[in-house]
């Protein structure tokens, strides 16, 4: 029988593990639409990057959004106010905020390297017909302006077309209108805020702890990858 994934992640100066959490927070909040201007620049950052692949998702320049967007302190309140009334108070204030794109997200986990974070999001592009799709837990939440969702870092996830069943690079061609930006926070997860909200249980692998050297998600004793197609999770081969 399969036992459930585990997160190892740095905490501090040392490694510590967890469980990962099936709770995925959302709700809708009224923010004002990006400005025309900011979102044809952002367009053309995006067009400017022939490296930006479907499914991949890169961070834009936020200083330079700022500058644009007399709007985004209104944003951060909204963001604010919604995790204040889920009991989140204060958690925002002290954790970092990045500006991303995607056309599109391939199933992926990001424990590996923020192991130690829950993400908040924040949809800020309209709806085009796209999903944020948890494979695992089975949470899909149709991504539009205005939609936050807060969830573990450790559990796969993509961005698909919203009646599809996995991730194909075909189904986002570069003359479909596509791409979704956003904002995102790391928050810290050993916060108890957080990790009472998650329901996340810490040092549940401690037997283990001496054989990893890095962050990592472990399935059945050995380190796990995530299928970029369906998101099922499967163990890595040795020596992969």
């Amino acid at each position: 029988m399969p036992t459930q994934p585990v997160s190892i992640y740095l905490s501090g100066d040392s490694l510590r593990s967890r469980s990962l959490s099936n709770i995925v927070l959302t709700g809708t909040i009224d923010i004002p639409a990006p400005p025309p201007r900011l979102v044809a620049d952002w367009a053309r950052e995006i067009a400017s990057r022939p490296g930006m692949l479907p499914g991949d998702v890169e961070q834009l320049p936020l200083p330079r959004a700022r500058m644009r967007w007399p709007d985004h302190k209104h944003c951060i309140q909204a963001v604010t106010g919604w995790m204040d009334a889920l009991g989140l108070k204060e958690v925002l204030a002290d954790s970092e905020v990045a500006l991303m794109a995607c056309r599109g997200a391939r199933y992926h986990h990001d424990a590996a390297q923020y192991g130690g974070a829950a993400f908040c999001n924040l949809f800020l592009s309209e709806d085009c017909g796209l999903d944020l799709h948890f494979a695992a837990t089975g949470h899909r939440i149709a991504l539009h302006k205005g939609m936050a969702v807060i969830f573990d870092t450790g559990q796969p996830h993509a961005v698909i077309p919203r009646h599809s069943k996995g991730f194909d690079a075909a189904d986002f061609p570069l003359a479909r209108d596509c791409t979704q930006v956003f904002l995102t926070w790391e928050l810290p997860i050993e916060n108890p805020q957080i990790a009472r909200a998650l329901g996340i249980a810490f040092d549940i692998e401690t037997s283990v702890m001496s054989r990893c050297d890095d962050e990592q998600v472990r399935l059945n004793g050995a380190p796990a990858s995530v299928c970029s197609a369906t998101g099922r999770w499967s163990r890595v081969a040795p020596n992969s």
